[in-house]
């Protein structure tokens, strides 16, 4: 079987990356994403955001009513000597995040998942550093979408993004749910050909809407929302049942009367 991930995630990596993501077609998907989170940024609530891969322009936050908000990758971009870091700019590792446990309202991951050795792990680093009702917000590419044939045919596959391990939005919703996740909302976008002709990927904007009604399938990327569930305690009302006389305690009453009964017919005999 072939082995589509064929780029280890590297320093590398990540800068080609980010370089397909300034050139078309990427800079046309970081468009839409970008748009896909100003639809979805301003719905979500709290006091600290996390962006886990910076892997574009971090301007993707800017619609986010979250006060505090930090970017966290092992290669960030432009990051100041140790010991000088901004606020917001965490250097690590995206499978051992040193956040504390249940201290996030929201995690956005754009193409984190692709670009990692375990995926999984990264998701239960996620799990364990939202707080119970937060939300992780997930961009990835679809691996069914016209691209991938694209992908096959010019084998592009040893070239960042097509190098990367693409996850179906079925596998993850059963990965997320399997963590104890809620599915608050899944879609599909772009769907225009990976084209590097900016008049002929205007010209095919129709596709976008073509694609959003009749072959959502069929989108390059997609995006998931999902909400971490509160394992919650029901109580029980306790039954009380009404008390009911002990067997031995109706007997002995019975054997008193009785007692007293054969008492009283000897009184009688005697006195005759």
């Amino acid at each position: 079987m072939t082995r589509w991930t064929k780029c280890e995630p590297s320093q590398v990596t990540r800068q080609r990356l980010r370089a397909w993501f300034t050139h078309l077609p990427g800079r046309w998907l970081q468009a839409e994403e970008r748009a896909q989170l100003r639809t979805i940024l301003p719905t979500l609530f709290g006091y600290h955001l996390l962006q886990l891969g910076d892997v574009y322009s971090k301007d993707c936050l800017t619609s986010t009513r979250i006060p505090h908000c930090m970017v966290l990758d092992e290669w960030l971009q432009n990051v100041p000597p140790a010991g000088e870091c901004a606020r917001n700019e965490i250097r690590s590792s995206l499978e051992w995040l040193p956040i504390a446990t249940d201290s996030l309202d929201t995690v956005v991951m754009p193409h984190t998942l692709e670009f990692t050795n375990d995926p999984h792990q990264v998701l239960r680093e996620v799990d364990r550093v939202l707080i119970p009702e937060g939300h992780v917000v997930i961009l990835a590419f679809n691996p069914w979408s016209l691209w991938m044939i694209w992908r096959v045919v010019l084998c592009w596959r040893g070239k960042p993004p097509w190098c990367g391990r693409f996850i179906s939005l079925a596998r993850l919703k059963d990965w997320l749910q399997l963590l104890g996740f809620d599915i608050v909302e899944a879609r599909r976008y772009f769907f225009r050909p990976p084209l590097s002709h900016k008049g002929l990927m205007r010209r095919l904007r129709f596709l976008d809407r073509i694609g959003r009604r009749w072959v959502p399938f069929f989108g390059a990327g997609y995006v998931v929302v999902a909400r971490k569930r509160v394992a919650t305690l029901t109580p029980i009302k306790p039954r009380w049942r009404p008390t009911r006389r002990s067997i031995g305690s109706a007997g002995l009453a019975g054997n008193s009367r009785t007692l007293g009964k054969q008492h009283v017919e000897r009184d009688d005999i005697n006195n005759e």
